[in-house]
């Protein structure tokens, strides 16, 4: 399931070592998790489900769903697809409902830790990364806490050139921008970075973050910054839950950051850019792309992007919607249908495919529950992706020291998600008296790259959402 010739990236090189899944040894890269190096080995099926005791596969790839739940080392519930495999570890398959384990050592040490940085910045994508840098050259102390192993977000992921200005990145591959960030977050002294940890909960003035699954810290910040990005969205149809389901981007990471195919013939669910852009990714890694399936009439993402996608031979079917998939412990085909003006199928349009894989590119929703967790104002916008919190124009929220940035605050692309978070960056440098006036002309022309970016009738929808949320 290697991904051996690719023409942009390259997997060769890594050191490679084993762990026990199951009383049966399974080789592993270093800087893999153990959910790619077991999807490697054939091994798509990591837990059955408490209830119904079904099949339950890798999804979203971002540790925001429970479908890679396992035992590791005798510990239960561990996101396997965001915890790296190490040498020597022992994983099992988790099934039904998990016992607490009776013989663990004491958890937290005491006291339990405390930092205090001017700024806390919990995710590491696009957005957390510019708030970050934006702020530490005021000045400012800054901390990024995020659940993830690798910083980027993701950015690292993404191995298609970005569109617009020049001065916002056009011509350059998001995994460069993504890298580029990065490598100036880790070159700043001020930035302290903290990776495979989660925020747990915003208490008050103080938010209490898990570390590598270890150690409680809590972080007492002046200012905080969220910025935890969004969710991929599910499409209820029969079997959606079986191994081989996946979301796109979980393909991604499969595929850009871990070097794994996701399997052989792959229907794509959804022709947005999200859908076309993996589609083409899939053809890169010399993955078969059955179709790509969109129950609206038009296509939703760039014509340049479904031309790509066209020039290779692979159908983009319009009015057409996953019937149900069918497979024992696996995805083994898929059944479509074409639909008429009420989303319902036609009778005698049905047809299978021979696909092992169903990828959902079904749209995105904002992951706001530590927002709501911490008490800020929330209103549901479905053009802005479901719940987002209400904010300035600032990106403060009705709590006055946390800000939003990213698709947290309303879906949209990593150039806004950048700009979002130099606006918020800035103004909690200011609001923290360590900004001067070059924070001030930052914040007004990122606002004013904001808008150019959101001008044309492409994001119509997206204004008028953002309307009813800037206080």
């Amino acid at each position: 399931m290697r991904i051996e010739d690719h023409p942009i990236l390259s997997f060769s090189g890594a050191e490679t070592f084993t762990f026990s899944f199951q009383d049966r040894e399974v080789s592993a890269r270093k800087g893999e998790t153990i959910a790619a190096a077991l999807h490697n080995q054939g091994v798509f099926e990591l837990s059955r489900s408490g209830d119904k005791e079904r099949g339950r596969g890798l999804f979203c790839s971002i540790g925001k769903c429970s479908s890679c739940l396992m035992k590791v080392d005798g510990v239960p519930n561990v996101r396997t697809c965001i915890t790296m495999a190490r040498e020597g570890m022992e994983v099992e398959k988790q099934d039904g409902f998990p016992k607490v384990p009776t013989d663990v050592p004491e958890l937290y040490p005491q006291p339990i830790r405390e930092l205090n940085p001017d700024l806390l910045v919990i995710g590491g994508g696009p957005a957390g990364l510019e708030a970050s840098l934006t702020a530490a050259s005021a000045g400012v102390d800054v901390l990024i806490v995020d659940e993830n192993p690798l910083l980027g977000g993701q950015m690292i992921k993404q191995t298609h050139k970005f569109f617009g200005s020049g001065d916002q990145e056009a011509g350059k591959r998001g995994k460069d921008i993504g890298n580029d960030l990065i490598e100036k977050v880790e070159d700043n002294p001020l930035i302290n970075t903290m990776t495979s940890t989660s925020a747990v909960g915003i208490f008050d003035d103080r938010v209490g973050v898990y570390k590598n699954q270890e150690e409680f810290i809590k972080v007492n910040p002046e200012k905080t910054v969220v910025a935890t990005g969004a969710t991929e969205d599910m499409i209820r149809f029969p079997n959606n839950d079986i191994p081989g389901v996946y979301g796109a981007g979980g393909i991604q990471t499969l595929m850009n950051v871990n070097g794994v195919k996701p399997g052989n013939r792959v229907l794509m669910v959804g022709a947005g850019n999200v859908g076309l852009i993996v589609a083409y990714q899939l053809l890169q890694a010399d993955v078969e792309v059955e179709a790509i399936v969109e129950i609206t009439p038009e296509i939703g993402g760039y014509f340049v992007h479904a031309a790509k996608v066209r020039r290779h031979g692979v159908p983009i079917l319009t009015n057409h919607k996953v019937v149900r998939v069918e497979g024992k412990n696996k995805v083994e085909k898929a059944i479509i249908g074409k639909v008429n003006g009420s989303g319902k199928v036609v009778r005698g349009s049905e047809r299978e495919l021979d696909v092992d894989v169903v990828a959902l590119a079904a749209g995105l929703s904002p992951s706001y529950k530590l927002l709501h967790h911490g008490g800020c104002d929330l209103e549901f916008q479905p053009e802005l992706g479901g719940y987002v919190p209400k904010r300035d124009k600032r990106m403060k929220t009705s709590k006055e020291d946390i800000y939003v940035a990213g698709d947290v605050s309303g879906i949209e692309e990593a150039t806004a998600a950048m700009l979002e978070g130099t606006i918020a960056g800035a103004d909690a440098a200011l609001e923290m008296g360590k900004g001067e006036s070059r924070e001030e002309e930052v914040i007004k022309d990122s606002m004013e790259k904001l808008n150019e970016l959101r001008a044309g009738p492409y994001y119509e929808d997206l204004r008028a959402g953002l309307t009813e949320v800037e206080k």
